[in-house]
């Protein structure tokens, strides 16, 4: 029976993205990534669990415009690397996540876009929705019921 490394994870940004380009021109680019999970101690409490994953994603994914604090959906593999430790001369380990999917949920909220038609400082209601969100209609589209 073959295996399946598949990982899905829904978390913020721990750090801007350290991107390197290879001789090749391929782009890499590796960041944190914090997934926390909320749960009631025995005593009847609310803790909060973070775990914290090393993300790697090459070529466009590398490209993305993402900074710390952007919540992302990421999926991707689990792989693991040894490399020696330069000083102790020790085998290591690194754990990583290799991105096939990076999407985007949500932008840090003191993000402001110099460049796109993103209101920038602008408080906008989730429940109005901005003049760029509604879809354009025409004098000719017939109206309908559907809900897409």
């Amino acid at each position: 029976m073959a295996g399946l490394n598949k990982v899905i994870l829904i978390g913020h940004l721990g750090k801007d993205p350290d991107t390197f380009t290879f001789d090749d021109g391929t782009k890499k680019a590796s960041f944190s990534l914090a997934t926390t999970e909320s749960y009631k101690s025995r005593d009847g409490d609310w803790q909060d669990k973070t775990e914290w994953h090393n993300i790697v994603g090459y070529r466009y994914l590398a490209e993305k415009n993402i900074v710390k604090g952007d919540l992302v959906y990421i999926e991707g593999k689990i792989k693991t690397r040894k490399y020696q430790d330069k000083e102790t001369r020790a085998d290591r380990y690194l754990t990583e996540i290799i991105a096939e999917k990076i999407n985007i949920l949500s932008r840090k909220e003191d993000r402001s876009f110099s460049n796109t038609n993103q209101p920038s400082g602008e408080n906008v209601s989730p429940s109005q929705p901005t003049q760029e969100s509604q879809s354009p209609k025409t004098d000719n589209a017939p109206e309908d019921d559907l809900p897409f």
